[in-house]
């Protein structure tokens, strides 16, 4: 079955389910011919999201599991897409609303819904064609017999926007074709970060290591624990008087528990998510505040174990303050703090590293706050 095919870290199906679930969907209609366990994992792995997840075998039966005020969205077996492609059509506020292509450039055995027009893989339906289907024989194919119902009911056209051929959307039934689509969203997600470090550093290591790791199914706990080894390296070597390899490695670290997180988000893994998230925080602090000690031990000024203080109390407000969906491109995000720190670090100033990095976490809290504060 093409919907249990991997792809991007998950099943086919369970990538579709989290498009519709960002979509506001509070139920999912699985139409099947039978029920294999690779499906019924993947309808097990998607209720645990909080959504209602139905499976039916007919349109009679899609018909007993639909509210009749309820908006229907409808997605072809084997879609590839993007959040935005789906949030087009429910922009429009008609009754029916079928995504097409351009029949002359359309892929081979996309269904023709008008005069020189395929459908696109997502339509927006009133319920009640799912009704009208369900009046017809039993034999009727219910995803054809809903698009020509909503052809016949003058259902809208809406284009399918480039951005979403460039973005790789499409009909797909081949497990290579899939793979190599599931590479590319892969490698848009870490390249979409708002973060900087994440964008430009984390984003091209990401790139060249998530599909390898996708494909040998290395888990999101294993490429954080590796993560996580080698920050605790680097506090050692930091703590026992070597803090510019030692902060090299504590750098290395938070990008491998980045690795594990981002890895932990593509299969749905939200506590281990949360938890490698974390992780990268507090190992940030605590090599920053292994930076202020090492600088009280061989200088015997308290100084640096202020500024360094300092610098975890005003990260941490920072954070705070910087809501993602307000995030700018150059606020600070805990690894910068670290990539920051770096250079001072191994030229022997560690000291003026805490407070280059402070400066930044200042102007990174103000910047949010005035940020906050403009959307009241």
């Amino acid at each position: 079955m093409t919907a249990t095919l991997p792809f991007a870290g998950v099943t086919l199906i369970e990538y579709q389910a989290r498009l519709l679930i960002a979509a506001g969907a509070a139920q999912i209609i699985i139409v099947v011919a039978r029920l294999t366990p690779e499906l019924l994992g993947a309808i097990a792995r998607i209720a645990q999201r909080g959504v209602v997840v139905d499976t039916v075998r007919s349109a009679v039966e899609a018909a007993e599991k639909l509210h009749p005020l309820s908006r229907l969205v409808v997605l072809a077996d084997g879609l590839i897409t993007t959040e935005d492609t789906i949030a087009h059509v429910l922009r429009d506020t008609g009754h029916d609303a079928l995504m097409v292509v351009p029949e002359a450039g359309a892929e081979p055995g996309l269904e023709r819904v008008g005069s020189q027009m395929a459908w696109a893989g997502v339509a927006r339906l009133d319920p009640r064609r799912v009704a009208e289907v369900a009046a017809l024989p039993r034999d009727y194919d219910l995803q054809s017999t809903l698009l020509r119902l909503a052809a016949q009911a003058r259902a809208t056209h809406i284009l399918l926007p480039a951005d979403a051929e460039k973005a790789g959307h499409g009909i797909v039934h081949r497990a290579e074709t899939l793979d190599a689509r599931g590479r590319a969203v892969v490698a848009r997600l870490v390249s979409g970060r708002r973060s900087w470090f994440d964008r430009y550093i984390l984003a091209p290591i990401a790139r060249l290591a998530l599909p390898r790791l996708v494909e040998r199914s290395v888990p999101a706990h294993v490429a954080g624990g590796v993560g996580g080894g080698a920050g605790l390296l680097g506090l050692i070597l930091i703590l026992t008087g070597f803090p510019g390899l030692g902060l090299f490695l504590a750098m290395i670290g938070t990008l491998g528990l980045g690795l594990g997180e981002t890895l932990a988000g593509l299969r749905d893994e939200q506590g281990a998510a949360r938890a490698l998230s974390a992780a990268i925080a507090v190992l940030t602090a605590l090599a920053i505040m292994a930076l202020g000690w090492q600088h009280y031990r061989a200088w015997a000024d308290d100084l640096g174990l202020a500024m360094a203080l300092v610098l975890v109390v005003l990260g941490i407000l920072a954070e705070r303050a910087a809501l993602y969906r307000f995030r700018r491109r150059w606020w600070a995000s805990p690894p910068a703090y670290l990539l920051v720190i770096l250079p001072a670090t191994l030229l022997g100033i560690g000291l003026w590293g805490l407070v280059l990095a402070s400066i930044y976490a200042i102007a990174t809290l103000a910047s949010a706050i005035e940020t906050l504060r403009a959307q009241v």
